[in-house]
């Protein structure tokens, strides 16, 4: 089943899909948060849409994140193991960090880019979301606790990335210091800029829920700019899957229904591209496009700003 949120009649409405170019509203429910909170009401409202609701031309749909506010966008760091060579030194468990809700924006929405910015290229990724909210959940259980898949583009400014970064004298205890402290040379770079910025959460169309994807990690993924294919991967890839990200995230912080996990980025090139990392949007401009199978494409034009 394919759900989405679209703007509609002024507010938001959730659509389910009934053909490849046609959907129908799904009345009273406002995103997929709230489909999912609603339960077997929802779902008897959504096969009641799909049998004769209001239908909407797919290609005419003004899309919305499929879930408008989530309490928290969690991306997993440098979980692709096609080119595990990038990574000289990095911990044997998934690396996160938070992405804040109001960078999100819907498939067709404008990622809109200054020069202040510098440079910001692509990070094509499949993303989680979350249906049964949990905390410590054994890896045996994590699917249980997906609502579905979709697509999250994880825009990023290495130029904001290299600005945020200290390189510091980092005191740590030391029992044989006369102080009892030592100093460790450190690098640290926080991601609320370069990762969070307004319209740097491209997500969905569609969410894809699990019945039609028993299987998250057998999904092509590609990266297109104005065209040109870029990366041409498959979730195979991913380092460390969905139910150990789900299970071991879990222990540190109470997933909740309605949270996105984005599974890090899709790097392998294709045959033709080069790196994700070179397409840089601020200066390039265009159209850029993400597609992962069975869910579909993710496309944003992208547009100047002061």
């Amino acid at each position: 089943m394919r759900l989405g949120t679209i703007e509609h009649e002024g507010g938001s409405a959730v659509i389910v899909g009934v053909s490849d170019d046609e959907a129908a509203i799904v009345p009273g429910y406002a995103d997929l948060a709230a489909v999912i909170a609603g339960g077997p009401a929802a779902s008897a409202a959504i096969e009641a849409a799909a049998r004769s609701g209001e239908r909407v031309a797919v290609d005419a749909a003004s899309w919305l994140p499929p879930v408008l506010r989530p309490g928290k966008v969690i991306a997993i760091a440098l979980n692709n193991s096609a080119n595990p060579d990038r990574i000289m030194r990095g911990p044997d468990t998934p690396a996160s960090f938070i992405k804040p809700s109001s960078s999100l924006i819907g498939s067709g929405k404008a990622i809109r880019l200054s020069e202040r910015f510098g440079r910001v290229h692509p990070e094509p990724e499949l993303a989680v979301v979350i249906g049964v909210g949990g905390a410590d959940i054994p890896v045996e259980a994590a699917y249980s606790h997906v609502y579905g898949y979709t697509i999250i583009n994880d825009l990023t400014s290495p130029t904001m990335r290299d600005a945020d970064t200290f390189h510091y004298r980092a005191i740590h205890p030391d029992p044989e210091a006369a102080d009892g402290i030592k100093y460790v040379d450190s690098w640290v770079s926080y991601p609320g800029r370069y990762k969070g910025a307004d319209t740097f959460g491209p997500i969905g169309p569609w969410v894809v829920t699990t019945d039609d994807i028993p299987d998250p990690h057998t999904l092509q993924i590609t990266c297109s700019h104005d065209g040109r294919l870029v990366t041409d991967d498959n979730t195979a890839n991913l380092r460390f899957s969905v139910a150990e990200v789900i299970a071991f995230m879990s222990t540190y912080m109470t997933l909740e229904p309605g949270d996105i996990i984005s599974m890090g980025t899709a790097l392998k090139r294709s045959a033709k591209g080069g790196a994700v990392q070179n397409v840089d949007l601020t200066r390039l401009g265009g159209v850029i496009e993400v597609s992962i199978e069975k869910i579909g494409t993710l496309s944003n034009p992208v547009e100047r700003r002061d």
